[in-house]
């Protein structure tokens, strides 16, 4: 089988493990905007936003680290021994230092101190199944990884529909539980049902921490720190991406609308999420496969004929999306209320193909062991997101978000270009995926604001789009196919 076949049956089963699980989420989304108000689903949109910064800063970019060396050393247990018990130490004295300051927290965030304690425990589970995860994509287990992430999601959802749902009806067959049930307080059964499924992931993971020894290498740990802190400067830069933008709407905005409108802005954001899933789908197969690659024959040809047919798969998925944005936000979005924001989809879309472009071409970075390049290029990218929207949330709003990270990913794609060719000049076909991704472009934009619903004419487009495509990378894709592995 040639690395193409492999890498794309791996794709497609993480694609499974990321879509299905999102997919399930997704499910999340209808429910949320039927039981809450816009201001309350903002309220959540905000404490997702926190968890995901502190995920970045309790993993710290040892997730990257261990791909790293466990295919460079030549002791792979023990890198697998260091790298967990150092996350485990860590996540643990984290863990005490917000519990001990969770009231002070509570205070600055106005988020109850209950909300707080799950939050803390849900970011320790989480931290402690970084590198179990890890280990299952670098032994290539994908259907075990798969499995896993897809039955955390499918518990999550389970108790959210029990929770928000059946629960108060529940009572009348349990009346035991009446005590537990709290109708007015019901955004702490959003957390609470992700503390569970969080816990229950972390039991699925113990063999994997059965099988460690106590093994703490320092010198070790000092190369692998040496390595991730700059993955983890620009994982938290790329958290400023993804998140500010609704921490900001809600202290730049007035009080009395902030929440209502991080919640419609949250709301119309996850019908972007299409793209999202197809780069992290594609993103899970490909960093390991990067690594193991760049010892083959000729590996910039490999890295620039992979990220070509990544643009071409995000061009499809953006148009489609915009093709089929009527029936999308009504099935999933529900309050007619939360519609006022569906302005910002085609920019966030742009955005996030952007951003798989970016994870395409950090392979230079990576692979050359320059991450502090990550550092830097996602450093400009936050610094970007920050002063957009400090200075226009004030007057444009959430359109200033949607516009702050289309800028911030459009400029780190091109700064990873320029530097890649200095470092690691891969052979890019720049010229034609430029083209490739302005004709969508238009597609989309013609699509959107002048066709509307008029979807036979976007299915027209759709096919233009595609045979242009086939017309000209077919003798390529053929090639491919039949390549046979030697």
């Amino acid at each position: 089988m040639n690395v193409y076949k492999r890498l794309f049956q791996q794709t497609f089963i993480y694609g499974i493990a990321t879509v299905l699980p999102r997919m399930l989420n997704f499910l999340l989304v209808p429910l949320y905007t039927d039981v809450f108000e816009e201001s309350d689903y903002g309220i959540i949109s905000l404490v997702f936003s926190y968890i995901i910064i502190l995920n970045i800063i309790l993993s710290y970019g040892m997730e990257t680290a261990f791909f790293r060396f466990f295919t460079k050393e030549r002791d792979p247990q023990k890198v697998k021994n260091t790298s967990a018990w150092t996350l485990v130490l860590s996540s643990s004295l984290f863990l005490i230092l917000l519990l001990l300051n969770q009231n002070t927290i509570s205070d600055l965030t106005d988020i109850p101190v209950k909300i707080i304690q799950l939050v803390c425990g849900i970011l320790f589970l989480d931290a402690l199944c970084v590198i179990p995860f890890a280990f299952l994509r670098a032994e290539e287990k994908p259907i075990r990884f798969s499995i896993i992430k897809i039955l955390n999601v499918a518990l999550n959802l389970g108790l959210n529909i029990l929770f928000l749902l059946y629960f108060e009806n529940l009572i009348k067959w349990i009346p035991a539980l009446e005590p537990y049930y709290k109708p007015d307080d019901l955004i702490y059964y959003v957390f609470l049902s992700i503390f569970i499924s969080s816990a229950f992931t972390f039991l699925l993971m113990l063999p994997f921490y059965r099988n460690l020894n106590f093994q703490l290498d320092k010198a070790l740990v000092k190369k692998m720190l040496g390595y991730s802190w700059p993955v983890l400067v620009a994982g938290l830069a790329f958290t400023v991406n993804e998140t500010m933008d609704k921490i900001l709407l809600n202290y730049l905005l007035p009080q009395d609308i902030a929440q209502e409108e991080v919640g419609k802005y949250a709301a119309c954001y996850k019908l972007a999420m299409f793209m999202t899933l197809f780069a992290t789908a594609f993103r899970l197969g490909i960093e390991p496969f990067y690594f193991k690659q760049s010892t083959a024959k000729d590996p910039k040809r490999t890295y620039a004929q992979i990220t070509k047919y990544f643009v071409i798969a995000g061009c499809l998925i953006l148009l489609f999306v915009i093709i089929n944005i009527e029936w999308l936000k009504r099935l999933l979005i529900r309050s007619e209320g939360y519609y006022e924001a569906i302005q910002i989809v085609p920019i966030v879309l742009l955005a996030n193909l952007c951003l798989g472009i970016y994870h395409n071409l950090s392979v230079w970075y990576k692979v050359t062991d320059r991450t502090y390049f990550g550092a830097i290029i996602s450093g400009i990218g936050a610094a970007l997101t920050l002063l957009i929207n400090f200075i226009f949330i004030p007057i444009y709003g959430y359109y200033a978000s949607a516009f702050a990270t289309l800028v911030a990913y459009g400029s780190m794609v091109i700064l990873s270009y320029l530097f890649s060719r200095k470092y690691y000049n891969i052979p890019f076909a720049q010229k034609k995926l430029i083209l490739y991704i302005f004709i969508t472009t238009s597609f989309a934009a013609f699509h959107f604001y002048y066709l509307e619903s008029q979807w036979l004419w976007g299915i027209l487009l759709f096919i233009i789009l595609g045979a242009l495509f086939y017309q000209q990378e077919a003798k390529e894709i053929k090639q491919i196919i039949n390549t046979k592995s030697k």
